[in-house]
């Protein structure tokens, strides 16, 4: 028996179709009540079994109820799904601080309060707690600054929540599902305080690929995962080059973020302030939308992920061997200053291969000026995948590169080349040849 909050639309309604259609009885919650039913007459429809609790996650009660008709109904829960949420879009300093108040009653209170409810009953009877949070809580962006805020909260007390339970041996697991851009009504029903309707900057996923994290999470315990291979590219990103980002982000997102289109909700009827009735997967993002993530598959299941590992092992291993003679500063001896190295995977938009290679040899014209960056290859790994590979003598030499002007260029025009970021492995090169 899977709990749903905020199943009526988006992540939470591809999650309920999904559970169901996989023998799952669920529970669907949300405000939306006329959406509720018609989501649960089409599970009825196909042999699945569903309950409707109408409920705002805002308030503590609310939650109770839920709990208390899924005892009612079915006997209790093995799995619940804190999955409502709404969105705001907007400059910090024009943005209501009541409405970020409202929005954090939901994504943040809402979420204590359903985690709180579920392990009273999962820690008598076992199962799984899965929360949705959000690849903003790695990497805060602009344009979301309450919203990211709102879900580096969520984080914070998964993860800490998740510590407790593991010190006492309570038999829940708890799991964080941090989605990259999905296309949902998200964005459509945000609180928006720009002066166009906001859409996704790419790439973009589909909220199946996010409901196909949840349910396994749910039948095979995992600490989090992100969903979709843009966002651990921005969460490594965050980690390795934080300033770098900064410009990125604001090159790209503000930029990018507003539609140019007229909202389709008036401000004071955003979905913070009133339920939307319509039972809607999609959003409004208008380009390719990736229908799963092989990152997230990888990430999921040990053997794709042992392959992944060993096929880059067995890239840089490739690579090392070319690694001309460097002083024994360079080597990894005892002793020694560890060598770094770098190896940033692209992947072309179709069409642009010949744009990405030239982007390779602008790059190449900058390194060739960083006396620290030695060797630097760019390799080609099949029609539309790209690569690079540069060592380093030390932490500083990579750090000055990473702020240089190659990888200027590689952000400013990443968003117009590559289907998705650029993906940055951070390295230490423990021993190579020598001639």
């Amino acid at each position: 028996v899977m709990v749903i909050t905020g199943a009526s639309s988006g992540i939470g309604l591809a999650t309920a179709r999904m559970a169901a259609e996989r023998g799952a009885k669920v529970v669907l919650a949300a405000r939306s009540e006329g959406a509720l039913h018609q989501l649960a007459e089409e599970i009825r429809g196909k042999g699945g079994r569903a309950h409707v609790v109408v409920a705002d996650v805002a308030r503590p009660e609310d939650l109770t109820r839920i709990a208390d008709e899924a005892r009612a109904t079915f006997g209790g829960f093995d799995t619940w799904v804190n999955n409502a949420g709404i969105g705001m879009y907007g400059r910090l300093d024009e943005v209501s601080v009541d409405d970020m108040r409202r929005l954090f009653d939901t994504n943040v209170w809402g979420l204590v309060h359903g985690s709180l409810e579920a392990i009273r009953h999962l820690k008598q009877h076992g199962g799984a707690l899965i929360n949705v949070g959000s690849e903003v809580s790695e990497r805060a962006v602009p344009l979301q600054g309450a919203y990211s805020a709102s879900k580096h909260a969520v984080k914070g007390f998964t993860d800490a929540l998740r510590m407790e339970l593991e010190d006492e041996d309570a038999p829940v697991s708890v799991t964080l599902i941090k989605p990259g851009q999905i296309d949902t009504p998200f964005t459509v029903n945000a609180k928006n305080y720009l002066d166009s309707e906001p859409h996704h900057v790419p790439p973009v996923y589909a909220a199946g690929a996010v409901a196909e994290a949840i349910l396994t999470a749910a039948v095979k315990p995992v600490r989090d995962v992100l969903v979709g291979g843009g966002a651990k590219a921005v969460a490594e990103m965050a980690h390795l080059a934080p300033g770098l980002t900064d410009k990125a982000m604001n090159a790209s997102v503000i930029p990018g973020t507003p539609s140019g289109k007229p909202s389709r909700r008036e401000r004071d009827r955003s979905g913070l302030d009133v339920p939307t009735e319509a039972l809607e997967e999609r959003g409004n993002y208008e380009g390719r939308v990736m229908e799963t993530s092989l990152y997230t598959k990888a990430a999921l299941n040990p053997l794709l992920t042992g392959a992944f590992v060993a096929g880059a092992g067995l890239l840089l291993g490739a690579i090392v061997k070319g690694l001309p003679h460097r002083p024994a500063a360079m080597r990894g001896d005892a002793g020694r200053t560890t060598p770094k190295a770098l190896h940033i995977h692209l992947e072309a938009k179709p069409g642009r291969e010949a744009e990405v290679e030239d982007l390779l040899r602008d790059i190449l014209a900058c390194v060739v000026r960083e006396p620290a960056t030695s060797p630097w290859y760019g390799v080609r790994l099949s029609h539309s995948t790209f690569g690079i590979f540069e060592a380093f003598p030390d932490e500083a030499g990579r750090e000055a590169h990473l702020t240089g002007e190659g990888a200027a260029i590689l952000m400013k025009r990443s968003n117009a080349l590559l289907a998705e970021p650029a993906r940055i492995d951070k390295l230490d090169v423990l021993m190579s040849k020598q001639d």
